[in-house]
């Protein structure tokens, strides 16, 4: 993929040094926006430089040492970030726990990492660490950032800061720079589809290779407003906040509740917004639900055309211009003003996402480009760009970033963005590194020009009994675009015909039932319905003439409840636990054949 300019960035060498640079280079911009009181205020990097370090020294004055592991127990808010280049900055390893894992998922990450230290949100997730303290024998300290309510022992961070303020800032500096490239920045532990999550041992040379390459293709620019809802325990968000730390620019953090994220896209209307396909899947439900499909496809399809044209810098012809301007007034601006007016691009990844929905938003004015990686490959190794895209791939290697496609159709992946392994695991299936090309564990196909497609898991691929490979992610996807389904998971190895688990979109079929006069309106009650049948087999019925008859689906079974990341059923990034979801109802899919 070409290289653009250089950008102004830290010159940091590793993410231990990043934040002090970025303190000093860009000290009056904003970095932090965060909303308290129902007003957004801002933190200037001068001022996160200041708080970072107070953190960082106190960490210090704990007796936390060079390459110890610090966890983070908390979700996406200014303090996570402050943890994170704390941590780094005194040399430190930080370790992410997802906000909504269990005690023993905590315990597992903790005690696998041997975390000496954790730093917790509140009495919540303190609690977490204290239900399972006695097996961790390596935790010496829990620190809180809103000491609220019952923390035990825990340390608030407002304690830690002033200890941090008795030594001097020098010694904070003296760490920073010790730190080498090849020192391990950060484990992340894979929230992974099957078994218990590996630690992905990152080096601060790998997340740095990372930041180059995306800045060559200019993934952010300087100015951005970046809205960050997404867990910071995540690689991609993580990638993200790194990035505006080193360009200057400003993330939005979300206030935390799910439901006001398409309200607070319009208060803050960013530039560049990071998120996963079931966002995007919603908000197109939510634009287009009562619109007409074929005048909404027309539109489409115009409108791709335009954009594309603008995008090549050739003059739009008259006989485009005037449909294009109807249909700007009457759709186009409406769905841009859904992200706030003022979306430059929008990214998605962590799972596969409809072509028709990109095309949609692209045609609005709204570019949501795909990209490709995961933790191992320290979050990205493709990338989409409004000049250098085609729907349905996940784009072009990063620069520096080299693909192949093994025998078998397996992706493999080399670069300097490559993990160092899993901590205390030699696992030998997914994630394994031969003569320096990482298996992804993806199936994939490399054009002619360089653009990825990725056809599926190797793990989800479904073997019917007649011996039929299938991937299930196509018929599922053309499944939640339907705006009365929230989830579709397709169930079907060794077995004659594919058959469905779909859960109900709450927001969409209780307004339905109720217009078509069903008394009771509970989701439970709403799945066993025959006339919400009816409406799910109708839009099955759409789905499947898409494709043969073999890979049809010819049964389903709605569920009494939407699959969610509490009950295991989800990861954190929303992707469907395939394996927990089989599990769970082997019953009710046995059943389906059995009838």
């Amino acid at each position: 993929m070409e290289a653009s300019t250089p950008v102004e960035n830290t010159g940091s060498a590793t993410i231990a040094d990043l934040i002090g640079l970025a303190a000093e280079q860009f000290a009056d911009r904003p970095l932090v926006r965060y909303k308290t009181g129902g007003e957004w205020r801002d933190v200037t990097f001068a001022e996160v430089g200041a708080i970072t370090s107070e953190i960082g020294r106190g960490l210090i004055d704990l007796g936390i040492a060079p390459g110890d592991r610090v966890a983070i127990l908390a979700t996406t808010r200014p303090d996570w970030t402050y943890a994170d280049l704390a941590i780094s900055s005194a040399g430190a390893v930080v370790v992410p726990i997802y906000p909504t894992n269990s005690p023993q998922e905590c315990e597992w990450v903790v005690g696998n990492s041997e975390a000496v230290a954790v730093v917790c949100e509140d009495a919540d997730q303190v609690a977490k660490i204290t239900a399972v303290r006695d097996r961790l024998p390596a935790l010496r300290h829990v620190i809180v950032v809103d000491p609220a309510g019952d923390v035990g022992d825990a340390i608030p961070v407002a304690d830690l800061r002033e200890r941090g303020r008795a030594r001097g800032e020098a010694e904070l500096r003296e760490r920073a720079a010790a730190v080498r490239p090849e020192d391990p920045f950060t484990f992340i532990y894979t929230s992974g589809t099957t078994g218990p999550p590996k630690g992905c041992v990152l080096s601060h040379g790998n997340y740095r290779a990372i930041l180059d390459m995306c800045e060559q293709v200019d993934v952010l620019h300087e100015g951005d407003v970046t809205y960050l809802f997404l867990p910071l325990a995540h690689s991609f968000a993580l990638l993200i906040q790194l990035l505006s730390i080193d360009l200057g620019s400003t993330i939005a953090y979300f206030g935390g509740d799910p439901k006001a994220i398409v309200g607070e896209l319009q208060e803050v209307q960013p530039s560049y917004l990071p998120s996963v396909p079931r966002i995007f899947e919603k908000i197109y439900t939510l634009v287009t639900s009562q619109g007409d499909p074929a005048l909404i496809q027309a539109a489409t399809k115009l409108g791709v055309k335009v954009r594309e044209l603008e995008a090549a810098g050739v003059p739009i012809p008259d006989e485009l211009r005037g449909p294009f301007e109807q249909a700007e007034e009457r759709l186009f601006r409406n769905v841009r003003a859904a992200f706030g007016g003022n979306v430059r691009q929008a990214v998605t990844g962590a799972a596969p996402i409809a072509k028709d929905i990109l095309e949609f938003f692209f045609a609005c004015g709204v570019p949501v480009m795909e990209g490709y990686g995961m933790t191992e490959t320290a979050t990205a190794s493709t990338i989409s760009t409004i000049e250098h895209h085609r729907f349905g791939t996940v784009g072009r290697a990063l620069p520096g970033v080299e693909l192949r496609i093994a025998d078998d159709g397996e992706v493999l992946v080399r670069g300097a963005n490559i993990f160092q392994g899993y901590y205390k695991n030699d696992d030998a299936s997914f994630g394994t590194i031969v003569d320096g090309w990482l298996h992804t564990g993806d199936l994939g196909r490399l054009d002619d020009d360089g653009y990825l497609t990725i056809v599926g898991r190797k793990k989800d691929i479904i073997i019917t009994a007649g011996g039929k490979n299938l991937t299930p992610a196509n018929l599922e996807n053309d499944m939640k675009q339907s705006r009365w389904v929230s989830q579709a998971m397709m169930h079907g190895d060794r077995r004659a015909y594919p058959s469905m688990l779909i859960t109900l979109d709450e927001e969409e079929i209780v307004p339905w039932a109720t217009a078509a006069g069903i008394e009771d309106t509970s989701i439970a009650a709403l799945a066993a319905h025959p006339e919400v049948h009816a409406l799910i087999q109708a839009e099955l019925d759409k789905a499947n003439a898409k494709y043969a008859q073999v890979e049809q689906v010819k049964r389903f079974f709605i569920l009494e409840h939407d699959l969610s990341q509490e009950t295991g059923e989800l990861t954190p990034t929303l992707k469907v636990k395939r394996n927990v979801v089989n599990e769970k109802y082997a019953d009710r899919f046995d059943a389906l054949y059995a009838g």
